[in-house]
């Protein structure tokens, strides 16, 4: 699936000399401290944006990999470093901790070097409209029913990042495109969607039940903006294999820019990311 088509009409394309300027910007799922986290690129991506507000929408560090195995690359510093100084500049930085940094959770409504930290709050856009900002794995079904089968589906999602990593070196000196080892996990796509929808269904109605319009998430590595009976449902997607972030710009319209696209570098997406047929296969085994 070729990325123009997987974002359609909410991707716009600008010159690489450009500094892209928004209203917001929500980022989530970076996994800073494991060797899958795309960290030039996105380091690439913070240093060409600005915004008056920077939502960091959880799993920004990885406490989970790098408790079994220490690995913290010097991009990853810089990264740590860029967003520091977005701060420092006035830049109003938001950091919903999300399950694989669950452990910054205890300085929930504390700020650090500038950033704010909250366990989830109200976004209110330029056009008026209220949307709920968390990172979303509380409506996650196996990690709320069982944490230690979430640890071993993010094992086996940790090594068929590894081997695709390898295999798309191997493409890049081939001169081609990245390839993404979910579009062949055909016996569980099926799975995979259902499970996604169940996570979103469960977003938009938790935005409901609180009177909102919508809801802004991260967690299951799946980049969407799309209508759930009335409700404004959005997730910014990842920078493992997704490479997305949500925007907002200056009249309060609301885009999914994909990074690599928006340099003009060729790339295939698959519909449905490793992530959520994971997830799925993790749920089946346990019913």
């Amino acid at each position: 699936m070729k990325a123009d088509r997987f974002l359609g009409k909410k991707l716009h394309k600008v010159s690489k000399k450009d500094v892209l300027k928004y209203r917001t910007i929500w980022i989530s799922d970076l996994h800073l401290g494991t060797t899958g986290c795309q960290a030039a690129r996105l380091l690439e991506f913070l240093k060409a944006t600005e915004s008056e507000t920077l939502y960091l929408v959880g799993d920004i560090i990885d406490g989970w990999q790098l408790k079994r195995r220490w690995y913290w690359d010097q991009t990853h510093n810089n990264i740590i470093q860029t967003v520091l100084k977005k701060a420092k500049k006035g830049t109003n930085v938001i950091f919903v901790p999300g399950n694989h940094d669950e452990s910054v959770r205890q300085f929930i409504d504390l700020n650090f070097g500038g950033i704010q930290i909250r366990d989830e709050l109200v976004h209110t856009t330029a056009d008026g409209r209220r949307l709920l900002v968390l990172h979303g794995d509380r409506f996650d079904g196996v990690i709320a029913c069982a944490k230690w089968l979430a640890y071993l589906g993010d094992s086996l999602y940790t090594m068929i990042l590894k081997f695709n990593q390898i295999y798309n070196i191997w493409r890049a000196r081939a001169g081609l495109p990245y390839w993404s080892l979910s579009q062949y996990l055909k016996l569980k796509v099926k799975n995979a969607v259902s499970y996604i929808t169940r996570f979103e269904d469960a977003l938009a109605e938790e935005a409901r039940r609180k009177g909102l319009h919508g809801v802004i998430c991260g967690h299951i590595h799946k980049p969407e903006i799309r209508d759930i009976n009335g409700i404004l449902y959005c997730n910014d997607g990842d920078w493992v294999e997704s490479l997305t972030a949500l925007v907002e710009t200056q009249s309060g319209e609301l885009k999914i820019i994909h990074w690599p696209f928006i340099k003009g570098e060729p790339l295939e997406i698959s519909e449905t990311t490793f992530q959520p047929a994971i997830k799925a296969f993790i749920e089946e085994a346990t019913l």
